[in-house]
């Protein structure tokens, strides 16, 4: 029994004890214990207090792996207890805001299935995959500076489009999502950070949404990759899940057709079992399982920075589109529409492509945890509007 009375507070529900997300609200940084947010800037919690007084999350992101691990055992201690500590004070968690200053943000590419699907689409005569697919992580440096936590409007992009008789300008009339899990790290500032060491550097994950329009990307893309088509918006979780709640939930990346480079070689499993649900205007249209991805976040890293880049506290990256080999395990309306051709249904009886002025998307996710608990993702929720 815990002296937190809320329903939504116990080891089968997402937001548990075992779960203990970090947050912002307009108390100050938080963790969220079911549906409440407990406030840590008034607990006894030694010298782990000194990264927690403010309005952001970055002086923990800077603390390292150490002080994030004697935390959050402080932590399930403080919100397991019968009786409520000194100084304990539960609010609301509607306030939550985008709890951590993003420095870089690199999307990536790793799912096959996704990979697979789009080249299909747009190679049809061709290798659905590019020679390097298995033998890289592939990636593209995104824009930080339109990173908005969930909750946020998303304006439908202007943008050049191919026309019969040229280029032509105006707003996307292909949005789409990719629906993702990203990685908040953290630590010591670092380079060639092996895949045995990526750990350290990565606080916590979160859901992602990174919104696309295909139809300006596919006119920019050629020769050097996204631009105006992905800079506009991503979408991240309020709440940032420790790496450490996913320790039940690492399973093996599944295998690659070739031997890797030993930068890439991994001697653990880092794959994780979390499996997305999509919801378009209240109808489930998808369920992606990230166990699938075929790049795990510490090749990612380590892929990252093996040439000297470093990676930094509040440096955000995302694994690209979660895609399975079902149809409804598909991450992004591109691949469930293919393209346009076979619109969706949703269940008010209207049919979807693509995403029209309106409409919103929310994305959840859990995975498993320990003794059978559940831990939870937080909520990516985004709401179309015009220009």
């Amino acid at each position: 029994m815990s002296w937190i009375s809320d329903p939504n507070f116990t080891e089968d529900q997402p937001f548990g004890p075992q779960t203990l997300p970090y947050g912002v609200v307009d108390g100050g940084v938080a963790v969220r214990v079911g549906d409440q947010a407990l406030l840590l800037k008034s607990l006894a919690l030694g010298k782990c207090s000194e990264y927690v007084q403010g309005d952001s999350l970055d002086p923990l992101l800077k603390a390292g792996r150490p002080v994030w691990s004697v935390l959050r055992a402080k932590l399930k201690e403080i919100v397991t207890a019968t009786s409520a500590p000194k100084g304990a004070e539960l609010t609301g968690i509607e306030s939550a805001k985008l709890p951590f200053t993003v420095g870089d943000y690199v999307d990536f590419y790793s799912s096959r299935h996704h990979a697979e699907n789009v080249g299909k689409m747009f190679r049809p005569d061709g290798d659905a995959l590019t020679p390097n697919w298995t033998h890289l992580p592939i990636g593209y440096h995104g824009r930080a500076g339109t990173v908005y936590v969930s909750g946020t409007e998303i304006v439908r992009p202007n943008g050049q489009k191919r026309g019969s008789e040229g280029p032509k300008f105006g707003p996307s009339e292909r949005l789409d999502i990719e629906a993702e899990v990203g990685f908040v790290c953290g630590g010591p500032q670092a380079a060639n950070v092996s895949t045995s060491r990526a750990a350290e550097h990565v606080f916590g994950v979160a859901l992602v949404n990174d919104w696309s329009a295909r139809d300006i990307q596919a006119w920019e893309y050629q020769p050097l990759g996204p631009f105006l088509a992905k800079s506009f918006a991503t979408s991240i979780g309020a709440w940032i899940t420790p790496l450490e709640a996913f320790s039940v939930a690492r399973v093996p990346t599944p295998p690659l057709p070739n031997k890797l480079h030993d930068y890439l070689a991994t001697d653990q499993p880092w794959g994780l079992d979390i499996t997305i649900t999509v919801e378009l205007n209240d109808t489930i249209v998808a369920r992606p399982p990230f166990r699938e991805m075929s790049w795990s976040f510490v090749q990612q890293l380590a892929h990252m920075t093996v040439n000297g880049a470093t990676v930094r506290p509040g440096d955000l990256f995302a694994s690209g589109t979660v895609s399975g080999p079902e149809k409804d395990e598909r991450g992004s309306f591109l691949e469930l529409s293919w393209g346009g051709k076979e619109p969706f249904k949703l269940d008010d009886g209207s049919t979807r492509s693509f995403l029209e002025d309106g409409d919103t998307v929310r994305l959840t996710a859990t995975a498993p945890g320990e003794g059978g608990s559940v831990v939870g993702l937080a909520e990516v929720v985004g709401t179309v509007r015009s220009a």
